[in-house]
């Protein structure tokens, strides 16, 4: 999944590279697009989920270290865009993503032990501010950063239950910031873009277990979510 963002990201560093250095002018496509005070959209998307995890004690890294297991999930979502001046934008991107992370836990024998699924179906919230260079044709490269707010419908951060009868616990709620690039391509009738972006947790989304000396949790100082969001923008 990282060598397939790399790629991707170096194709569209390229192409709006090759765009603004050897393309002559051309017709432009919806020329009066970005003169719209207010514009809407779609996203679909792909992303992976991971998480930085932080230790009390560590001492042997084979140890203590807990391994984490991404997996490929999607997101889809809308977008609304208002336009600042020329090169700024405000946007709002609500979302659904879907994500699977699997954790595996050091000394343990049984595998219903060390192995803790980690499915996640979130609203995810981002507030991104858009900058963007001068347009060149139909090309328009960009840069976002903001920070956004998850909901995680598949939050089991009530339940009585912990580790010891099999359930890894987060919270509901979660908070971030972000940071990505991407590029505008003005079709002949709407507006396609694919961006990259980082999202990073602010807060602890760890729910420890209720014996404090668990072989799970207490080791565990914060566990917080990183993720990487592919998105296919259309406007």
């Amino acid at each position: 999944m990282r060598q397939i963002i790399v790629i991707i990201g170096f194709l569209l560093l390229g192409q709006s590279s090759y765009a603004q250095l050897f393309s002559k002018e051309r017709l432009a496509n919806i020329e009066n697009f970005d003169k719209r005070f207010l514009s809407w959209g779609y996203f679909l998307g792909f992303n992976s989920y991971d998480f930085k995890i932080e230790y009390n004690n560590q001492i042997n890294d084979e140890l203590t270290d807990i391994s984490v297991e991404s997996q490929a999930g999607f997101n889809v979502g809308l977008i609304g865009d208002m336009r600042v001046n020329k090169y700024i934008n405000l946007r709002l991107e609500p979302g659904l993503y879907f994500t699977q992370r699997n954790l595996r836990f050091p000394n343990f024998i049984e595998e219903n032990d060390a192995l803790r699924e980690v499915k996640s179906t979130y609203i995810h919230v981002p507030l991104l501010v858009k900058f963007s260079t001068k347009r060149l044709n139909n090309f328009k490269p960009f840069i976002v950063a903001g920070v956004s707010s998850s909901i995680n419908l598949s939050s089991n951060e009530q339940n009585p239950e912990d580790n010891n009868e099999g359930q890894f616990r987060m919270t509901r709620s979660t908070n971030y910031f972000e940071l990505g690039f991407g590029v505008d391509f003005y079709l002949y009738y709407f507006k396609f873009t694919p961006s990259i972006r980082g999202v990073f947790a602010t807060s602890n989304e760890l729910v420890a277990d209720d014996d404090p000396d668990s072989p799970w949790t207490s080791n565990i100082s914060n566990l917080g979510t990183r993720g990487i969001f592919i998105n296919f923008t259309f406007q």
